[in-house]
């Protein structure tokens, strides 16, 4: 049973980056399901164009395009698709990301740079192609949005992951000041952090088998969260309930980063 009302994103256009997998296809179903129109973006156009079918099948309107976040031209383009396709654009999920295990002292320049150009540098070619259209949605009293999917990893000293930390710090440095700056357009600036999401292709690699048991173990509510959960929250954000809602950071872990546990190597 949905919490939701099922018309609560009616009239809504949302480019979601990432949209083609994991929790930003689940986004993105989300707010097809609720009412909004969404493009949808990564680097492989297979991805893209088997969640927009799953989504045209349960009745939602959803356009793919391949586009590179760390490209400002294609996050242009992708942008020019939703006003050209559905003649505004209200909503920006940035969820287009990167992640990989590795000590820092083994980490390569190249694999830090790329982490930081997709995670952080990608959010704000998005937001900033985006501007100009969330502008006008704000002078005419839509409530636009811009939504980063971040992580709780930065709050904690979490070993094998300087670049995502980075990365991700970046992203709230980057929402506090767009939040602030652009409050007086009526753009809101969030965030959401999830936690181990366990049914994402990126947790199954990262914590397989009995490593997700013992992680599970740790956290305060004793389980993984889901991509349906963090979709929820998205859905929360776009909606009317949230509209005094700026500036803020979402965190969705079960309390897991308050009860990190020592690590060592």
């Amino acid at each position: 049973m949905s919490v939701f009302r099922a018309d609560v994103l009616k009239g809504r256009v949302a480019l979601v980056t990432g949209g083609g997998t994991g929790i930003c296809k689940g986004i993105a179903r989300n707010f097809s399901q609720y009412g909004a129109n969404v493009v949808i973006t990564s680097r492989k156009l297979e991805n893209l164009e088997k969640a927009a079918e799953e989504i045209e099948a349960a009745g939602g309107k959803c356009v793919p395009v391949q586009a590179d976040v760390r490209k400002p031209e294609e996050v242009e383009r992708a942008v020019a698709v939703a006003l050209e396709r559905f003649g505004k654009l209200d909503t920006v999920v940035n969820g287009a990301a990167g992640n990989f295990l590795c000590p820092a002292s083994q980490l390569s320049y190249n694999a830090f740079r790329t982490v930081m150009e997709i995670d952080t540098i990608g959010t704000f070619n998005v937001t900033k192609a985006a501007f100009e259209a969330l502008s006008k949605a704000g002078a005419e009293g839509q409530d636009p949005l811009v939504l980063n999917i971040t992580a709780t990893l930065h709050y904690v000293g979490t070993p094998l992951q300087a670049h995502v930390m980075a990365a991700k710090a970046g992203i709230d440095a980057l929402m506090k000041n767009l939040a602030v700056e652009w409050g007086p357009l009526g753009i809101r600036v969030n965030n959401i952090a999830p936690g181990p999401i366990g049914d994402t292709e990126g947790m199954m690699r990262l914590a397989p088998g009995d490593l997700a048991q013992k992680m599970a173990a740790n956290i305060p509510l004793r389980r993984f969260g889901t991509i349906q959960e963090i979709a929820d929250m998205a859905v929360f954000l776009a909606s009317p309930a949230a509209r005094y809602i700026s500036g803020a950071i979402m965190i969705v872990d079960g309390a897991q980063w308050l009860a990190t546990q020592p690590f060592e190597m």
